[in-house]
């Protein structure tokens, strides 16, 4: 039970009053495996998962754990708190999640090799190695920490039956790169659909990319049509002309007619209108709008 290909990491719709609308994120994360996906990332950088209390993570999670096949889902269990991580993390193997996804400690900066990697070791002894599915993620843009290649070297020579993988959100192709020739059998995952037109493609588990919330049906079509995955990476590359996570939201409401996907959680906020011309501009060189009645089913 290995993730593999397409892997959505899923935007969180929520309530007026900020509380995550299960109802509509089951709904959600039906329809992208519905439209190709061959995995959910839940409670991502997208899922805005360290905005959200323990338990609001928590419930979601036993939520989509009902609907969706858990040999599809990983899910997002970093958090500042190494118990609330543990706790996550144990929560999503014990209800059956094909993979956890873990930040490294995202406060203090200026970590050394050790402290990170003790860090990781910490959590695994917490959480219990037995039956752990433990994925890292690898985004210093927003965490201000990396996973350095050769720390996750040593982790999985150390761990090699608990950590299977990584998704790389550095945007550093060469960085995903390196870390699958370094250690064969550990399961990259570059985060946007153009990793499928790489030519070391090969090398990678597949992609874990917020644009998937869109372009799920031309990425699934795409792995055998270049034309139509350069249309889906298209779309990516407007979408991430404004802020990327409200710009989803955005896409997400105009595609299914749904207003309330607009909603997100402070301090992040919704596209304003200047941002909105310029990525309707740009999305409408793409033939987005062609993607509609696939979200008004």
């Amino acid at each position: 039970m290995r993730l593999k290909g397409i892997i959505a990491a899923a935007a969180t719709p929520l309530r007026a009053d900020r509380s995550i609308d299960l109802d509509r994120l089951v709904a959600h994360c039906q329809r992208l495996v519905a439209l190709g996906c061959d995995g959910i990332n839940l409670l991502g950088t997208t899922g805005e998962a360290t905005s959200f209390s323990v338990a609001q993570r928590e419930a979601a999670m036993r939520a989509v754990a009902k609907a969706v096949p858990l040999q599809k889902l990983m899910v997002g269990t970093g958090a500042a708190s190494l118990a609330d991580a543990a706790r996550l993390t144990s929560l999503a193997r014990e209800l059956g999640f094909a993979g956890a996804l873990l930040l490294p400690p995202f406060y203090y900066k200026g970590i050394t090799d050790d402290g990170l990697q003790a860090y990781v070791e910490a959590l695994i002894e917490t959480a219990g190695a037995e039956g752990l599915r433990l994925y890292l993620y690898h985004y210093p843009l927003l965490s201000g920490v990396p996973y350095p290649v050769e720390v996750v070297a040593r982790l999985f020579a150390k761990y090699p039956a608990q950590l299977l993988g990584l998704k790389d959100s550095s945007g550093d192709m060469g960085y995903a790169e390196a870390m699958a020739r370094r250690c064969p059998g550990f399961d990259v995952f570059p985060s946007t659909e153009a990793g499928f037109a790489s030519p070391v493609a090969g090398l990678f588990a597949g992609c874990i990319s917020a644009s998937v919330n869109v372009t799920a049906s031309l990425v699934a079509e795409g792995r055998k049509d270049p034309a139509v995955l350069a249309q889906g990476v298209a779309i990516r590359n407007a979408l991430a002309g404004v802020p990327l996570i409200p710009a989803i939201k955005w896409a997400l409401a105009d595609l299914t007619g749904d207003e309330t996907w607009r909603r997100i959680m402070p301090p992040l906020h919704p596209l304003n209108e200047d941002e909105i011309r310029k990525l309707g501009a740009a999305l409408h060189e793409t033939r987005y709008e062609t993607l509609a009645p696939l979200f008004r089913r």
